[in-house]
């Protein structure tokens, strides 16, 4: 991931899951820390 020291791999599992002011992000946290994830990456399990 750009700008953090925390790399996620395919199939890591986002958690508390909230929207944010922008359409194509989302507000979770995976592994161990919340972060802002772009939603054309992501994938609905």
């Amino acid at each position: 991931m750009k700008g953090s020291s925390l790399t996620l791999k395919r199939g890591t599992l986002v958690k508390n899951i909230r929207l944010t002011n922008s359409a194509g992000e989302i507000e979770g946290r995976a592994g161990g820390s919340t972060m802002v994830l772009k939603t054309e990456f992501l994938k609905k399990a």
